[in-house]
């Protein structure tokens, strides 16, 4: 039996040991916490999202309108709390309104159920909402991520397989036979020989395995660099912060409201999510971390920062943006202009009504010229698989990203 290692905690990492492990590998996942889903999975909003922003035949594309069938089916089999209670896109003025039309052909593009609204028919379904018209898209839902992952991981350990939690990565390297020198890029295979294993240090000690697969998030190029492999983008952390509306205003939200997205930005802007334990959730916003696991503004690593400052991609990217970002760390820095936001599309939203709740970080692959990899990235090193750009939707997507790489793997072995 073939063993491999998965590096990496959060839901990519467990839905990619789970596949592997029904696959018949004998599989062994290390994860530096001491809990699972600590980071991206765990911090962020619970949206199941239908596919509604891709690029037509992307990976993303693809795997989120999947994805969303295959999670609300996984958790209506486990007893996972979710609800696919649909969410509406509002263009607030008539310039917002070339914008949802695009939206829309893009929707039809993806296969995504999706109807066009006027604001009578958008109150229908958000009484207090405010536009000149909404895109109300019915296959968006919310869900207990943590829970998921939970459950993926007892499924990892009926198969068979082992979790090591508190356990470090800190390299690999390919062993026994002449290593793959290429990568691949989206969804693609390396060429070349084939290494006869991978040789892993942890911090618990050294694993020998037949291949290795890291879904290591805000560290993925880094886990890529230790292993010998130098991915073609670098992960620049973005910290989304979160408000959570006052109780005696949760009657304004009855599922999920977004704005159309500003086409200069490569973010979603503020949206209202109902979270599926209750009570309703505002943001997330989108600023520079100034480290990895950045979640506040004082959470400072001069050496993680000054690694996302010496990379040109995000100063490029900077240059291409600097009113949006601007508007980021303004609404970051105030709480006023955050329920400005939220009340364009709920009118009736003040400072007052927001109390802080966890932020979240989004590993963003950047490329040197300042293009975001805005699709899902796999690439390959011998017998090591990278996840290399997993961002929003990969938790939806989850166990589709799972298949895909259980398929590499069974490649990089035969």
């Amino acid at each position: 039996m073939s063993t491999v290692a998965v590096v990496g905690g959060g839901i990519v990492g467990l839905a990619t040991a789970r596949a592997l492990a029904r696959s018949g590998y004998d599989v062994v996942l290390i994860e530096k916490e001491a809990a699972l889903a600590q980071h991206q999975t765990g911090r962020n909003s619970g949206v199941v999202h239908a596919g509604l922003y891709y690029p037509p035949g992307s990976l993303k594309a693809r795997m989120a309108a999947a994805g969303s069938a295959s999670m609300y089916a996984y958790a209506r089999e486990k007893g996972i709390p979710h609800d696919n209670c649909g969410k509406l896109v509002v263009a607030c003025d008539a310039s917002e309104l070339p914008g949802l039309a695009t939206l829309a052909e893009r929707a039809a593009a993806n296969g995504v159920p999706a109807t066009m609204l006027t604001p009578e028919q958008a109150r229908a379904h958000e009484p207090y909402v405010r536009c000149v018209q909404a895109l109300h898209v019915q296959t968006t839902g919310i869900i207990d991520y943590p829970g998921v992952c939970r459950s993926l991981a007892d499924d990892v350990v009926a198969a068979g397989g082992e979790l090591r939690l508190g356990v470090a990565f800190e390299g690999a390297e390919s062993v026994g036979g002449i290593p793959d020198g290429g990568g691949a890029g989206v969804g693609g295979s390396g060429g070349g020989g084939r290494a006869a294993g991978v040789r892993v240090a942890t911090s618990a000690g050294e694993l020998r395995v037949d291949a290795l697969v890291a879904c290591a998030g805000l560290y993925a190029d880094r886990v890529a660099a230790a292993s010998g492999f130098e991915p073609e983008a670098r992960i620049v952390p973005f910290r989304g912060e979160y408000f959570e509306l006052s109780p005696d205003k949760h009657y304004l939200v009855r599922g999920l409201i977004y704005p159309v997205p500003d086409p200069r930005f490569p973010f979603l802007g503020v949206h209202l999510t109902r979270m599926v334990g209750g009570g309703v959730h505002a943001g997330p916003n989108a600023v520079l971390a100034l480290r990895r696991e950045g979640y506040t503004w004082r959470d400072v690593d001069l050496a993680e920062l000054r690694d996302s400052l010496a990379w040109p991609g995000l100063w490029q990217l900077a240059k291409r943006n600097v009113v949006p970002g601007a508007r980021e760390v303004i609404r970051s820095l105030s709480r006023r202009q955050f329920a400005a936001s939220l009340s364009r599309l709920v009118p009736g939203i003040a400072a007052d009504d927001l109390h802080p709740a966890p932020a979240g970080v989004r590993a963003q692959a950047l490329r040197r010229d300042g293009s975001m990899v805005e699709d899902f990235l796999v690439q390959t090193h011998g017998r090591q698989i990278h996840v290399l750009n997993a961002p929003s939707p990969a938790a939806t997507a989850a166990l589709e990203i799972a298949d895909h790489v259980c398929a590499h793997v069974i490649g990089s072995l035969s």
